[in-house]
């Protein structure tokens, strides 16, 4: 079993190495892919390191799994080829999440889509991902008419620059700026580029990817993405609007019962899900769980997680993880 990470010298792209060892993925040998100018560095693995290849050498190398977090452009030039070669790609970035011939997957919801024919899979949103592991199993049950979604991601979304910034404004040094404001004792309601619609892409990703996971193309989403200065976790305050009527010990009930989702939920003793706690935790964390009086069948969820794991790599792994539990590799 080879696998490759493709952008392994970026944040995503170390954290899915580290959650490979981790979780003792069964490889036998690992691809460090980066693009030239970082060619022959170093990576750490397992008390060794590995030296970094271009994604020339490693389509060569035809790795069985590709775990892509490099951009969109990366992706659409090189997972093709890699998928042309027989590897599966599992790409975290945008570039085919909306495609409709490929599959958008978080496993504990929709991994039964999955087929051996599929070569490059898509991982969802950071915000996608943790807000359906929440809601998932309510609309299941009740089904969901509409979603109301503020987002407070952290910075480490935007990748190390993002990191970056936040730590040099906090220390009051001169530094990269890649906000158009100062994001250290601020927040901002820009997460993402504005579209022509004054939605910003952060958004509409919670939009259409809830859709196609779910495969309800009449849930009504509104989203609000905003970028606050924590350096890890995305928090989310989600509103639903259910389509049947339930008790708030179901909605606990299926809550509980959902693999991979923590219900964090004691008001009296402070317990709510944070950052803090989510931090290098492979859970969705749920909690301040109540119903909405102001309409029909509407409940409140505050749901945390932590966006580097969860959000991207550990559901990148655990794509792959299906890959071999179902016998959906070779």
């Amino acid at each position: 079993m080879k696998v490759a990470i493709v952008g392994a010298t970026g944040l995503v792209g170390r954290k899915m190495i580290q959650v490979l060892e981790e979780r003792n993925f069964p490889l036998t040998r690992l691809y460090a892919v980066a693009s030239e100018k970082s060619e022959g560095k170093k990576v750490p693995f397992k008390q060794s390191e590995i030296e970094v290849i271009t994604p020339e050498k490693a389509v060569k190398a035809r790795p069985d799994i590709a775990l892509f977090s490099a951009g969109a452009s990366v992706s659409r030039q090189w997972a093709p080829q890699f998928a042309a070669e027989g590897t599966i790609v599992i790409d975290n970035s945008s570039a085919w999440r909306m495609d409709p011939d490929k599959p958008l997957i978080v496993p504990e919801i929709n991994g039964n889509v999955l087929r051996k024919t599929d070569k490059i899979i898509a991982n969802p949103n950071c915000s996608t991902i943790q807000m359906l592991m929440a809601i998932a199993p309510l609309h299941r049950k009740f089904g969901i008419r509409r979603i109301v979604v503020s987002t407070y991601q952290s910075v480490s979304g935007s990748g190390k620059k993002g990191v970056d910034q936040l730590m040099s404004e906090r220390q009051n040094r001169n530094g990269e700026k890649i906000y158009p404001h100062v994001i250290d004792l601020n927040t901002l309601p820009h997460a993402g580029d504005f579209l022509d619609n004054g939605y910003t892409t952060e958004e509409e990703k919670l939009v259409n990817e809830t859709r196609k996971i779910l495969g309800d193309e009449t849930i009504a989403v509104s989203a609000t993405a905003v970028r606050v200065p924590v350096i890890g976790g995305h928090s989310e305050s989600i509103n639903l609007e259910l389509r049947k009527p339930f008790r708030m010990d179901e909605v606990r009930f299926l809550l509980k019962e959902m693999s991979g989702l923590v219900v964090l939920d004691d008001p009296e003793k402070n317990l709510y899900p944070m950052p803090v706690y989510a931090h290098e935790k492979d859970e969705v964390f749920v909690g301040r769980i109540r119903r909405d009086p102001s309409i029909e069948n509407g409940i409140n969820l505050w749901v945390v997680a932590d966006n580097l794991r969860k959000g991207a790599a550990t559901n990148a792994v655990q794509i792959a993880e299906f890959l071999l539990k179902q016998k959906l590799l070779g």
